[in-house]
């Protein structure tokens, strides 16, 4: 099986460098698109994956930061196996909404730590076909996430910035058209897994443009 997948991470954060007045009163635009595509040549399964993510929020202190994602994950799957189903076509899509809150500390210079505990939530349906046959699932999935990070300043309009995700729980339910709802609850303190739109443990790399 062969993977291709691409991931851009785009922050857009408008904010002064005062020591005094630290970041407070400071709004920022920032957001997540992601493309993301799995083949196998030998059964020709096919799994092509999209995330539109763009996130606003504000400094609400010096060292604090809130702020909600909005957006869109979609996906679209040939010849896919769902519990233990085989499926000729599967397409998925969520509506995306995603609260977060950061806590700030300063390390040294233009070097920042930063504590980050987030809620997204997802809200779609999931179209199934299988042998001429359809079928339609509405789908809702809620998360909190727990990740570290670290924000380097480069220079006066540019930083860097890379995290994690430590600790995850989420909950899923699925609701066949004309049959029972399925529901899920998940705890993940182990890194290896994905829950939400992240993928726990998988160091991620942003870039922010200051201005």
């Amino acid at each position: 099986m062969k993977k291709l997948f691409f991931i851009l991470t785009l922050a857009l954060v408008s904010f002064g460098l005062s020591a005094q007045d630290g970041l407070k009163g400071t709004w920022f635009a920032g957001g997540q698109l992601s493309f993301g595509t799995t083949k196998d040549k030998n059964t020709d399964a096919k799994t092509t994956e999209t995330m539109v993510l763009p996130i606003f929020g504000t400094f609400v202190s010096p060292s604090v930061a809130v702020g909600a994602g909005i957006g869109y994950i979609g996906s679209d799957a040939k010849q896919t196996i769902i519990n233990d189903m085989e499926y000729d076509k599967a397409k998925t899509n969520m509506f995306v909404f995603k609260p977060l809150v950061r806590k700030y500390w300063n390390i040294t210079g233009g070097l920042y730590f930063f504590g980050q505990a987030a809620l997204p939530m997802q809200f779609g349906n999931t179209k199934l076909t299988a042998e001429n046959a359809t079928g339609k699932a509405n789908v809702t999935d809620i998360a909190f996430e727990l990740s570290p990070g670290f924000d380097y300043v480069v220079n006066s309009w540019l930083t860097i910035e890379t995290s994690f995700t430590i600790f995850n729980m989420g909950y899923n339910n699925t609701k066949p058209k004309g049959g029972k709802a399925i529901t899920s609850f998940e705890v993940n303190a182990n890194p290896f897994n994905s829950i939400g739109d992240r993928t726990v443990g998988q160091l991620q790399v942003g870039v922010k443009f200051l201005f």
